[in-house]
């Protein structure tokens, strides 16, 4: 028969002291506290006109939160994972400001994302009040930095240097191939973006031997693009230079290619559909062809094809809001990682001295002087059969220009 050695019942304070003790032996990490989360507000529009490039902008946030997590998260502040709080900015500024209000309620660190220039110049503003670092991905209004506002950080380039890259990246184009193009229609839409970015193409391309016959803006949302598309064939331009929002260009395309209106070039420059591969897919004839000066990702870049990949993998058309929203998150969680705090000055203060390059852009270092990346470019691209190539610069190009285009 065997006998039991009963031991004397312990304490439940005694059973408390010695897992305390334990665990500051180096027991499991169960027994020791995790580390509390990083909220990261990401501002995106995913209702509303703007829905498109809302959901690839979360897409992008949300697959940079998950890298960061699995490889360890904020090691500064012990292992802090990130958690997102996703704010849906409905496509306008007012649901955008009233989202912000939502965001600092809850306690985030920082907030990026906005996508279109009206949101972010309001979101950035709301976010100030409370000294809570925004991030714009895409807002290319320079309003948007010009406001003194300590708080807000661009990450890709604006209005300026994309005109001033689309103008010269042109006239390099057109040199090279004859100056086969004099006469340009400039085609836009009329909010914040294009309005600014057509009255700096009104300033400058007169100045570099271009004559402008008419500027056309028009709403977005449009549902019609006829009227615009029989004006530019009465006027005959060389060039179309379009700087629309994705549904508005996919009309304006769409209409040229089925009147059979064939410039000797379409120019984009900051558009919504001519840099997505959704547009080449749905609509191959209408997209052949067309150029676009934009966002992109840097295609020598391991870390762009992996990102692509999981974008493929979720039903996802490859556009610049993934890999931009992508960068931006982890340019937020390296500011985190310096500043090994939460603490909102800190965050902003972190940020303000960037030098973080474990982006995916076409960029170098980030710098950022007065709330502007200096080391943000965009890049020329243009659709050659089923594809997106690189034009310009030539140092990554994949591609040359086809210019001018015969359909």
């Amino acid at each position: 028969m065997t006998s039991r050695i009963m031991l004397p019942a312990m304490s439940r304070r005694a059973l408390l002291g010695t897992s305390a003790a334990a665990a500051a032996l180096g027991m499991p990490a169960i027994l020791r506290a995790q580390a509390a989360p990083v909220k990261l507000g990401i501002l995106q529009p995913i209702t509303g006109a703007l829905a498109q490039d809302g959901e690839l902008g979360r897409f992008g946030a949300t697959t940079a939160i998950e890298e960061i997590n699995a490889a360890g998260g904020i090691k500064s502040l012990g292992g802090a994972k990130i958690e997102m709080v996703f704010a849906d900015a409905r496509s306008n500024p007012e649901a955008a400001t009233q989202e912000v209000e939502r965001l600092q309620s809850e306690g985030v660190a920082a907030i990026v994302g906005g996508f279109a220039s009206p949101i972010c110049l309001a979101a950035s503003q709301a976010a100030a009040r409370y000294n809570l670092a925004y991030v714009v991905d895409v807002g290319v209004t320079d309003a948007i930095i010009t406001r003194g506002l300590t708080n807000t950080f661009r990450f890709a380039p604006g209005l300026a240097i994309v005109t001033k890259t689309a103008i010269d990246n042109l006239l390099a184009l057109n040199d090279s191939n004859g100056k086969p193009a004099r006469t340009v229609v400039l085609v836009h839409e009329d909010g914040l973006f294009g309005a600014g970015l057509a009255k700096l193409m009104q300033t400058e391309l007169p100045k570099n031997g271009f004559e402008i016959l008419e500027t056309i803006p028009h709403p977005t949302p449009s549902r019609d693009m006829s009227n615009v598309a029989l004006r530019i064939r009465a006027l005959k331009p060389d060039l179309v230079i379009p700087s629309s929002y994705y549904g508005e260009f996919v009309l304006l395309a769409r209409t040229m290619q089925q009147q059979r209106i064939r410039p000797k070039g379409i120019y984009s420059v900051l558009n919504g559909a001519a840099s997505n591969f959704r547009f080449v897919k749905e609509f191959p004839e209408a997209a052949n062809g067309v150029m676009d000066c934009n966002h992109w990702a840097d295609p020598r870049k391991p870390a762009t094809a992996e990102l692509r990949k999981k974008a493929d993998a979720a039903g996802l058309a490859w556009a610049y809001n993934i890999p931009l929203n992508y960068s931006c998150v982890k340019l937020v969680a390296d500011a985190l990682e310096r500043a090994g705090s939460k603490d909102r000055e800190k965050v902003i203060a972190a940020l303000a001295s960037s030098n973080f390059a474990g982006h995916i852009m076409p960029y170098g270092e980030t710098r950022f002087v007065n709330g502007q990346n200096q080391g943000a470019q965009p890049v020329n691209l243009q659709v050659q059969g089923n594809d997106i190539k690189v034009i310009f610069p030539v140092a990554f190009a994949d591609a040359k220009p086809r210019f001018p285009f015969k359909a």
